[in-house]
C-alpha cells in the first residue's frame, strides 16, 4: 500500500467541498477578529474556513470514541495514557487533551506512586547538562503514545531538559476563494414578555432581540491535508513502527474525508472528489477500510499495549 510513498517527502491531498445544503457557509469566529477573510495577491477575497489547529482536532476526533471514552477499535491497541481521579473515573487522556503527553493533568498526575512529569522526564531521558538524545525521545513517544508522533507534542515544562518539541506530521486547512459576504439577520422572540420590563431586558435573555449575522458564499471550498512522510521517517524507529504512524495518519485523513463535515452549525460540507497532488506517482488515498486493515495486521513493537494510567491530582 505504501510502496509508492517511499521516497516521497510529503503526500499532499487536496479535498474539492461543497455546502450540503443551500450554497452559503458559516466562517469561523475569531474573538474580537470576526472571520478571518484574507486576499492573495491579485486575486479575489478569501477565507479561511477551518484553522490548522481547528482541523487537528477534526482528525483527532476520529481516532476518538466520546461514548465510550476509548480510542476507536482501529487504534486501540496502541499506547497512550488515560487520567482518572483518585476513584478511577476517567478524566481524560492523551488523545484529548491540546497538549497531549505534555498536559498538565498528566503531568501534574502520577503514575504508580510516580509524579507524572518525573516519569516523562524518565522516559524521555531529560537530564540537565545533558544533551537531548532524539532517538530516545522518539522512541518513548512512541511506546507512551505514537499518536504524538502524528500530531505533535511540546514538553515545555523547566522539568523536561530542553524542552523537546515534536511538530505535527499531519497538517489540514480549508479555505474558501473567491468569496462574498452573505448579511442576513433574524429575531430571537418572547411571546410571554412581549415588552420590556426593570431587570429583564435583552441583557438578561428577554424580550424581543434583533440581530445580523454575516456567511459566506465562495466559488471553490477546498480541504488541503499534508502528511510529512520524510518526518515520519526520520523518528529512526524501526520499520514497521515508521509504517504504523504513515498508516494512522492516512486512517485519520481517509476517515474524515469519508465522513460528515459539520464544521459548525451552519457549515455542513460534503467531498466532491479528491486528488492526490504530491506526489506524482500515481498514488491514491485507500479507502478507510483497507488502511484499517492494515493496520490490525502489522506488529507496532509497543512495550505496553493500551492504557498506561494516571491518576490526577497526583496522589500524596
Amino acid at each position: 500500500m505504501l510502496d509508492a510513498l517511499a521516497d516521497a517527502p510529503r503526500l499532499v491531498v487536496d479535498a474539492h467541498l461543497e455546502p450540503v445544503a443551500g450554497t452559503t457557509i458559516q466562517p469561523t469566529g475569531f474573538p474580537d477578529l470576526g472571520a478571518a477573510t484574507f486576499e492573495r495577491p491579485g486575486q479575489a477575497p478569501s477565507l479561511l474556513v477551518e484553522s490548522v489547529q481547528s482541523m487537528a482536532n477534526h482528525l483527532e476526533a476520529t481516532a476518538w470514541d466520546r461514548a465510550a471514552a476509548r480510542p476507536v477499535d482501529v487504534l486501540r491497541s496502541l499506547p497512550y495514557v488515560e487520567v482518572v481521579n483518585s476513584d478511577g473515573a476517567f478524566l481524560t487522556s492523551s488523545r484529548l487533551e491540546p497538549h497531549r503527553l505534555a498536559a498538565a493533568y498528566i503531568r501534574d498526575g502520577s503514575h504508580n506512586g510516580t509524579g507524572g512529569a518525573e516519569w516523562i522526564a524518565d522516559k524521555l531521558g531529560s537530564r540537565p547538562r545533558v544533551p537531548l538524545d532524539w532517538e530516545r525521545i522518539y522512541r518513548a513517544v512512541y511506546d507512551l503514545d505514537p499518536m504524538c508522533l502524528v500530531h505533535g507534542v511540546f514538553f515545555s515544562d523547566r522539568r523536561w531538559h530542553g524542552t523537546p518539541k515534536v511538530r505535527r506530521a499531519l497538517s489540514a486547512v480549508i479555505e474558501a476563494h473567491d468569496v462574498s459576504p452573505v448579511v442576513s439577520g433574524g429575531l430571537k422572540r418572547d411571546d410571554v414578555q412581549i415588552t420590556r420590563a426593570e431587570g429583564r431586558g435583552a441583557n438578561e435573555g428577554y424580550g424581543f432581540i434583533p440581530f445580523g449575522r454575516t456567511e459566506y458564499v465562495a466559488r471553490t471550498i477546498m480541504l488541503t491535508a499534508v502528511i510529512d512522510l520524510q518526518q515520519i521517517r526520520g523518528y529512526g524507529l524501526p520499520a514497521p513502527a515508521t509504517e504504523l504512524l504513515t498508516l494512522a495518519a492516512l486512517w485519520e485523513l481517509a476517515t474524515l474525508l469519508e465522513g460528515p463535515l459539520r464544521l459548525r452549525t451552519a457549515c455542513d460540507l460534503e467531498v466532491v472528489d479528491v486528488a492526490v497532488r504530491r506526489p506524482r506517482t500515481g498514488f491514491r488515498l485507500p479507502a478507510a477500510s483497507e488502511i484499517a486493515a492494515a493496520i490490525g495486521a502489522l506488529d507496532g513493537g509497543f512495550e505496553h499495549g493500551g492504557a498506561y494510567q494516571v491518576i490526577w491530582p497526583a496522589r500524596r
